[in-house]
């Protein structure tokens, strides 16, 4: 039996969340709105793109509202008056965000009568903010998950409604991961609107202690330190990829060039951080501050991701990459 429908007023703005809204659709629940970013310049050409919640929305006839700002005293005024107005012709019983990238101001939050649900990326309070499937990865954390939370003024610190837990692999990129977990969340959230239609939705304050900021990614982080322990920087590879994606300098007879790191593993071999120990058919293997890493799959700039033995059959390779950072 299909649980009462609900009015749901929808924020967000990438793929993570069009999945997320297009599972509250098949629930059956109405959408009368949806809020998401302003379109942006994208691809070779620069030109203005729809976000992937906006493109879902228009198929299905959903109006939708993209101020810079929702506040109403901030730089952008009449789109946060716009959107307000918007929001309360829409007259929604709860408002679902995921990934919206606005911060929502207290009369956001207050407007609808069961509040503004959030889906994170995480297992609150591990990895708050604005990158917690990247920065799970990174840290070597084996299980994530998705957190239905009630949201407050605060920064991802409202009180937690419903966790699904999923575990991360040693296989993992953030690609995958965030793929599992946009699944994952569209499921949570449309079982959380039943909860909230059924009354039975009960929150949980997030404890103490555990808590970890997901910083935003930052280019200048993707580039590779051979200095680290070769663990560490696999770790990075899978977490950088898709974006910004881990990279080195490579040195060549034209100039310096980045070469982007796609897919490595740890072997047991030593030598000085940066020096390339072994570059012949199927392997190329370079040393780093503690053991060494094997990498597998490698981008020159222009090109296409290649096997290490199409790499090296196309590049001359120095005694030392560290020699080129």
């Amino acid at each position: 039996m299909r649980s009462p429908s609900l009015r749901v007023a929808f924020a967000g703005t990438p793929e993570f969340a069009a999945v997320a809204l297009d599972a509250i659709l098949a629930a059956g629940h109405t959408v009368p709105l949806v809020l998401t970013q302003p379109d942006r310049p994208a691809g070779r050409g620069m030109k203005l793109q729809a976000s992937p919640v906006k493109q879902l929305a228009l198929q299905h006839g959903i109006a939708v509202a993209q101020p810079h700002s929702l506040k109403l005293d901030g730089k952008y005024p009449d789109e946060a008056a716009a959107a307000r107005e918007a929001l309360l012709a829409a007259a929604p019983d709860v408002m679902v965000v995921a990934a919206y990238g606005l911060i929502l101001p207290q009369w956001t939050l207050d407007l609808p009568r069961l509040g503004c649900l959030n889906i994170h990326g995480s297992l609150l309070p591990r990895w708050r903010g604005a990158a917690p499937i990247h920065r799970a990865i990174e840290a070597g954390d084996t299980e994530t998950g998705i957190t239905i939370m009630q949201m407050d003024a605060g920064l991802d610190t409202g009180d937690m409604l419903l966790i699904a837990r999923e575990a991360i692999g040693p296989d993992d990129t953030t690609a995958v991961l965030h793929d599992r977990l946009a699944a994952l969340g569209g499921r949570c959230i449309v079982e959380a609107l039943a909860q909230a239609a059924a009354g039975t939705l009960q929150a949980t304050p997030q404890p103490a202690e555990g808590v970890n900021y997901a910083h935003k990614i930052e280019k200048a982080e993707a580039a590779i330190d051979w200095q680290l322990p070769a663990a560490v920087t696999e770790r990075r590879v899978r977490a950088f990829d898709p974006f910004p994606g881990a990279s080195f300098t490579l040195r060549t007879g034209k100039g310096e060039e980045a070469v982007k790191l796609w897919r490595a593993s740890v072997v047991p071999a030593s030598g000085a951080p940066g020096e390339v120990l072994h570059a012949e058919g199927d392997t190329l293997v370079v040393a780093c501050g503690e053991q060494a890493l094997a990498l597998h799959q490698l981008q020159r700039p222009g090109g296409k991701r290649v096997s290490a033995r199409e790499f090296m059959q196309s590049t001359a390779l120095p005694a030392s990459l560290a020699a080129a950072d």
